[in-house]
Protein backbone atom coordinates (compact mmCIF):
# COMPACT_ATOMS: atom_id res chain seq x y z
CA UNK A 1 0.00 0.00 0.00
CA UNK A 2 1.33 3.53 -0.41
CA UNK A 3 2.67 4.71 2.16
CA UNK A 4 1.67 8.52 2.27
CA UNK A 5 -2.49 8.64 2.90
CA UNK A 6 -4.44 11.41 2.80
CA UNK A 7 -5.83 12.39 6.10
CA UNK A 8 -8.48 15.81 7.24
CA UNK A 9 -5.72 18.48 6.70
CA UNK A 10 -4.51 17.22 3.60
CA UNK A 11 -8.10 16.63 2.14
CA UNK A 12 -9.07 19.85 3.12
CA UNK A 13 -5.63 21.82 1.47
CA UNK A 14 -6.03 19.72 -1.27
CA UNK A 15 -9.89 20.45 -2.16
CA UNK A 16 -8.80 24.43 -1.57
CA UNK A 17 -6.38 24.50 -4.07
CA UNK A 18 -8.62 22.89 -6.40
CA UNK A 19 -11.63 24.78 -5.58
CA UNK A 20 -13.58 22.30 -4.84
CA UNK A 21 -16.41 21.72 -2.34
CA UNK A 22 -18.25 18.89 -1.87
CA UNK A 23 -21.81 18.85 -3.36
CA UNK A 24 -24.65 16.92 -1.81
CA UNK A 25 -25.99 16.48 -5.50
CA UNK A 26 -22.98 14.28 -6.70
CA UNK A 27 -23.31 12.25 -3.08
CA UNK A 28 -19.82 13.47 -1.99
CA UNK A 29 -18.33 12.53 1.41
CA UNK A 30 -14.63 12.60 1.22
CA UNK A 31 -12.92 9.79 3.27
CA UNK A 32 -10.35 11.36 5.20
CA UNK A 33 -8.83 8.81 7.81
CA UNK A 34 -6.02 6.28 6.97
CA UNK A 35 -6.67 3.79 8.96
CA UNK A 36 -10.29 3.63 7.71
CA UNK A 37 -8.42 3.40 4.13
CA UNK A 38 -6.57 0.38 4.83
CA UNK A 39 -9.09 -1.44 6.60
CA UNK A 40 -10.64 -1.56 3.41
CA UNK A 41 -8.21 -2.60 1.41
CA UNK A 42 -7.45 -5.12 3.46
CA UNK A 43 -11.39 -6.31 3.62
CA UNK A 44 -11.72 -6.42 0.32
CA UNK A 45 -9.59 -9.58 -0.01
CA UNK A 46 -7.43 -8.19 -3.21
CA UNK A 47 -4.34 -9.94 -4.80
CA UNK A 48 -1.29 -8.51 -6.19
CA UNK A 49 -2.58 -9.48 -9.44
CA UNK A 50 -6.45 -8.36 -9.12
CA UNK A 51 -7.12 -5.10 -11.43
CA UNK A 52 -9.43 -2.48 -9.13
CA UNK A 53 -12.02 -0.37 -10.35
CA UNK A 54 -12.97 2.02 -8.33
CA UNK A 55 -16.08 4.51 -8.44
CA UNK A 56 -15.73 8.30 -7.52
CA UNK A 57 -12.46 8.48 -6.12
CA UNK A 58 -12.57 12.00 -5.48
CA UNK A 59 -9.80 13.58 -3.65
CA UNK A 60 -8.04 10.37 -4.24
CA UNK A 61 -7.62 8.85 -0.48
CA UNK A 62 -8.94 5.57 -1.43
CA UNK A 63 -7.11 5.17 -4.83
CA UNK A 64 -3.41 6.10 -2.83
CA UNK A 65 -4.48 3.15 -0.81
CA UNK A 66 -5.71 0.52 -4.02
CA UNK A 67 -2.77 1.29 -5.93
CA UNK A 68 -0.23 0.31 -3.66
CA UNK A 69 -1.89 -3.16 -3.31
CA UNK A 70 -3.13 -4.03 -6.81
CA UNK A 71 -1.58 -4.61 -10.63
CA UNK A 72 -3.84 -1.89 -12.05
CA UNK A 73 -6.57 0.48 -10.78
CA UNK A 74 -9.73 2.54 -12.84
CA UNK A 75 -10.86 4.98 -11.10
CA UNK A 76 -14.13 6.39 -12.47
CA UNK A 77 -14.75 9.90 -11.36
CA UNK A 78 -18.19 12.07 -13.03
CA UNK A 79 -16.90 15.59 -11.53
CA UNK A 80 -14.33 16.69 -14.36
CA UNK A 81 -12.14 18.42 -11.96
CA UNK A 82 -11.91 16.09 -9.31
CA UNK A 83 -10.59 13.20 -12.36
CA UNK A 84 -8.32 15.83 -14.19
CA UNK A 85 -6.37 16.34 -10.73
CA UNK A 86 -6.02 12.82 -9.71
CA UNK A 87 -3.15 11.83 -11.46
CA UNK A 88 -1.35 14.21 -9.76
CA UNK A 89 -2.28 13.36 -6.58
CA UNK A 90 -2.00 9.56 -7.09
CA UNK A 91 1.14 9.82 -9.22
CA UNK A 92 0.77 6.29 -10.41
CA UNK A 93 1.90 4.56 -13.52
CA UNK A 94 -0.48 1.90 -13.13
CA UNK A 95 -3.48 3.78 -12.70
CA UNK A 96 -5.99 4.67 -15.49
CA UNK A 97 -8.74 7.82 -14.62
CA UNK A 98 -12.03 7.69 -16.94
CA UNK A 99 -13.87 10.91 -16.77
CA UNK A 100 -17.36 9.64 -16.87
CA UNK A 101 -20.61 8.51 -14.88
CA UNK A 102 -19.97 4.87 -13.57
CA UNK A 103 -23.93 4.25 -14.31
CA UNK A 104 -23.57 4.38 -18.04
CA UNK A 105 -19.73 3.01 -18.70
CA UNK A 106 -19.83 -0.01 -20.62
CA UNK A 107 -17.05 -2.93 -20.61
CA UNK A 108 -14.75 -2.25 -23.61
CA UNK A 109 -13.67 1.18 -21.79
CA UNK A 110 -11.47 -0.72 -19.42
CA UNK A 111 -8.33 -2.29 -20.00
CA UNK A 112 -6.83 -3.99 -18.17
CA UNK A 113 -10.64 -5.75 -17.17
CA UNK A 114 -11.33 -5.16 -13.64
CA UNK A 115 -11.58 -7.97 -11.41
CA UNK A 116 -12.49 -6.12 -8.44
CA UNK A 117 -14.72 -3.38 -7.62
CA UNK A 118 -13.60 -1.09 -4.45
CA UNK A 119 -15.33 2.01 -3.56
CA UNK A 120 -16.91 4.42 -1.36
CA UNK A 121 -20.21 5.07 -3.39
CA UNK A 122 -21.69 8.11 -3.82
CA UNK A 123 -25.13 7.57 -1.56
CA UNK A 124 -27.97 8.45 -4.34
CA UNK A 125 -26.60 5.87 -6.98
CA UNK A 126 -25.56 3.08 -4.98
CA UNK A 127 -27.25 -0.08 -5.56
CA UNK A 128 -27.82 1.12 -9.24
CA UNK A 129 -24.26 1.53 -10.01
CA UNK A 130 -23.51 -1.68 -8.58
CA UNK A 131 -25.97 -3.56 -10.43
CA UNK A 132 -25.01 -2.15 -13.81
CA UNK A 133 -21.15 -2.60 -13.37
CA UNK A 134 -21.86 -6.42 -12.17
CA UNK A 135 -24.27 -6.68 -15.08
CA UNK A 136 -21.33 -4.83 -17.67
CA UNK A 137 -18.42 -6.82 -16.35
CA UNK A 138 -18.44 -10.39 -16.20
CA UNK A 139 -14.60 -10.03 -15.31
CA UNK A 140 -15.59 -8.94 -11.93
CA UNK A 141 -14.89 -11.53 -9.17
CA UNK A 142 -15.88 -9.70 -6.43
CA UNK A 143 -15.24 -6.49 -4.74
CA UNK A 144 -16.25 -4.48 -1.25
CA UNK A 145 -17.98 -1.19 -1.23
CA UNK A 146 -19.15 1.61 1.08
CA UNK A 147 -22.76 2.89 1.14
CA UNK A 148 -25.06 3.95 3.62
CA UNK A 149 -25.68 1.86 6.61
CA UNK A 150 -29.33 1.33 5.58
CA UNK A 151 -28.81 0.51 1.99
CA UNK A 152 -25.47 -2.10 3.54
CA UNK A 153 -28.19 -3.74 5.80
CA UNK A 154 -30.68 -4.16 2.31
CA UNK A 155 -28.11 -5.43 0.07
CA UNK A 156 -26.86 -8.35 2.49
CA UNK A 157 -30.37 -9.02 3.40
CA UNK A 158 -32.01 -12.45 3.26
CA UNK A 159 -35.34 -13.50 2.65
CA UNK A 160 -37.74 -12.95 5.69
CA UNK A 161 -36.03 -9.86 6.78
CA UNK A 162 -37.63 -6.97 6.89
CA UNK A 163 -35.04 -4.75 4.72
CA UNK A 164 -35.11 -7.61 2.02
CA UNK A 165 -36.46 -6.28 -0.94
CA UNK A 166 -35.52 -5.61 -5.01
CA UNK A 167 -31.69 -4.29 -4.35
CA UNK A 168 -31.12 -7.67 -2.01
CA UNK A 169 -32.64 -10.15 -4.87
CA UNK A 170 -30.93 -8.60 -7.75
CA UNK A 171 -27.53 -8.36 -5.77
CA UNK A 172 -27.81 -12.21 -4.80
CA UNK A 173 -28.82 -12.97 -8.25
CA UNK A 174 -25.08 -11.76 -9.46
CA UNK A 175 -23.21 -12.59 -5.80
CA UNK A 176 -22.77 -13.50 -2.36
CA UNK A 177 -22.96 -10.37 -0.26
CA UNK A 178 -21.98 -10.27 3.47
CA UNK A 179 -21.07 -7.40 6.19
CA UNK A 180 -18.09 -6.33 6.17
CA UNK A 181 -18.68 -3.49 9.36
CA UNK A 182 -19.91 0.11 9.99
CA UNK A 183 -17.69 3.14 9.05
CA UNK A 184 -18.23 6.18 11.63
CA UNK A 185 -19.47 9.36 10.08
CA UNK A 186 -16.41 11.15 11.98
CA UNK A 187 -14.09 9.95 9.03
CA UNK A 188 -15.96 12.11 5.93
CA UNK A 189 -15.62 15.30 5.23
CA UNK A 190 -18.37 16.80 5.35
CA UNK A 191 -19.36 14.51 8.40
CA UNK A 192 -22.85 12.70 6.87
CA UNK A 193 -25.56 12.22 9.90
CA UNK A 194 -25.59 8.46 8.88
CA UNK A 195 -23.27 5.70 9.10
CA UNK A 196 -21.65 4.01 6.71
CA UNK A 197 -21.72 0.28 5.81
CA UNK A 198 -18.94 -2.04 4.07
CA UNK A 199 -20.45 -4.81 1.73
CA UNK A 200 -18.46 -7.53 0.57
CA UNK A 201 -19.65 -9.79 -2.37
CA UNK A 202 -18.28 -12.56 -4.15
CA UNK A 203 -19.64 -13.19 -7.68
CA UNK A 204 -21.08 -16.96 -8.35
CA UNK A 205 -23.21 -18.84 -11.17
CA UNK A 206 -26.47 -16.87 -11.63
CA UNK A 207 -29.72 -19.66 -10.61
CA UNK A 208 -30.24 -21.44 -14.10
CA UNK A 209 -33.50 -21.94 -16.15
CA UNK A 210 -34.63 -18.20 -16.40
CA UNK A 211 -32.86 -15.23 -18.33
CA UNK A 212 -31.66 -12.16 -15.60
CA UNK A 213 -34.29 -9.89 -17.95
CA UNK A 214 -37.23 -11.72 -16.94
CA UNK A 215 -36.02 -12.94 -13.53
CA UNK A 216 -35.86 -8.77 -12.85
CA UNK A 217 -39.00 -8.38 -14.08
CA UNK A 218 -40.67 -11.15 -11.89
CA UNK A 219 -38.78 -9.11 -8.98
CA UNK A 220 -39.96 -5.74 -10.01
CA UNK A 221 -43.32 -6.93 -9.80
CA UNK A 222 -43.21 -8.67 -6.64
CA UNK A 223 -41.90 -5.57 -4.32
CA UNK A 224 -44.25 -3.18 -6.41
CA UNK A 225 -46.58 -4.49 -3.85
CA UNK A 226 -44.96 -6.26 -1.20
CA UNK A 227 -48.10 -6.69 1.00
CA UNK A 228 -49.62 -8.62 -1.41
CA UNK A 229 -49.31 -11.92 -2.29
CA UNK A 230 -47.72 -13.09 -4.84
CA UNK A 231 -51.13 -14.12 -6.72
CA UNK A 232 -52.30 -10.65 -6.40
CA UNK A 233 -49.11 -8.74 -7.10
CA UNK A 234 -48.09 -11.09 -10.19
CA UNK A 235 -51.48 -10.71 -11.73
CA UNK A 236 -50.50 -7.57 -13.63
CA UNK A 237 -47.28 -9.76 -15.38
CA UNK A 238 -48.38 -13.24 -15.63
CA UNK A 239 -52.09 -11.85 -17.46
CA UNK A 240 -54.33 -12.20 -14.43
CA UNK A 241 -54.19 -13.38 -10.76
CA UNK A 242 -55.42 -17.31 -11.95
CA UNK A 243 -52.59 -17.16 -14.15
CA UNK A 244 -50.10 -16.18 -11.43
CA UNK A 245 -51.15 -18.83 -9.30
CA UNK A 246 -50.74 -21.56 -12.12
CA UNK A 247 -47.46 -20.45 -12.35
CA UNK A 248 -46.21 -19.63 -9.08
CA UNK A 249 -48.16 -23.66 -8.46
CA UNK A 250 -45.99 -24.74 -11.55
CA UNK A 251 -42.63 -23.45 -9.90
CA UNK A 252 -43.55 -24.64 -6.78
CA UNK A 253 -44.44 -21.19 -5.02
CA UNK A 254 -47.21 -20.95 -3.03
CA UNK A 255 -49.37 -18.54 -4.52
CA UNK A 256 -50.12 -17.16 -1.16
CA UNK A 257 -46.28 -16.38 -0.40
CA UNK A 258 -45.04 -13.31 -0.07
CA UNK A 259 -41.97 -11.30 -2.59
CA UNK A 260 -40.21 -10.83 0.75
CA UNK A 261 -40.07 -14.84 1.43
CA UNK A 262 -38.66 -16.01 -1.76
CA UNK A 263 -35.12 -16.68 -2.28
CA UNK A 264 -33.18 -15.58 -6.00
CA UNK A 265 -33.74 -19.21 -6.75
CA UNK A 266 -36.97 -19.57 -6.36
CA UNK A 267 -37.87 -16.32 -8.26
CA UNK A 268 -35.89 -17.89 -11.13
CA UNK A 269 -38.61 -20.70 -11.14
CA UNK A 270 -41.44 -18.25 -11.71
CA UNK A 271 -40.12 -16.98 -14.05
CA UNK A 272 -39.15 -20.35 -15.97
CA UNK A 273 -42.51 -21.91 -15.12
CA UNK A 274 -43.71 -18.60 -16.65
CA UNK A 275 -41.32 -19.11 -20.10
CA UNK A 276 -42.97 -22.71 -19.90
CA UNK A 277 -46.20 -21.63 -19.86
CA UNK A 278 -45.87 -19.15 -22.19
CA UNK A 279 -47.27 -16.07 -20.04
CA UNK A 280 -45.42 -13.19 -17.85
CA UNK A 281 -43.33 -10.47 -18.90
CA UNK A 282 -46.10 -8.19 -19.79
CA UNK A 283 -44.43 -5.65 -17.55
CA UNK A 284 -41.70 -3.84 -18.72
CA UNK A 285 -38.47 -5.54 -17.71
CA UNK A 286 -35.93 -3.85 -15.62
CA UNK A 287 -31.85 -4.53 -14.77
CA UNK A 288 -31.51 -1.14 -13.19
CA UNK A 289 -32.75 0.44 -9.75
CA UNK A 290 -36.55 1.06 -9.02
CA UNK A 291 -37.64 3.33 -6.72
CA UNK A 292 -38.23 0.15 -4.12
CA UNK A 293 -34.40 -0.17 -4.26
CA UNK A 294 -34.17 3.45 -2.14
CA UNK A 295 -37.28 3.45 -0.30
CA UNK A 296 -38.79 0.88 0.60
Amino acid sequence: MADTLLGPAEIRELAARLGVAPTKKLGQNFLHDPNTIRRIVAAAGLRPDDVALEVGPGLGSLTLGLVGAVRHVHAVEIDPTLAAALPETVAAAHLTVHPADALRVTGDRFDPAPTMLVANLPYNVAVPVVLHLLAELPTLRGGLVMVQKEVADRLVAGPGSKVYGVPSVKLAWYAEAKSAGKVPPAVFWPVPNVDSGLVAFTRREPPAGASRTDVFAVVDAAFAQRRKTLRAALAGWAGGPDRAEQVLRAAGVSPQARGESLTVGEFAAIAAAATLSGSGGKLSPSTGAQPEEVDS
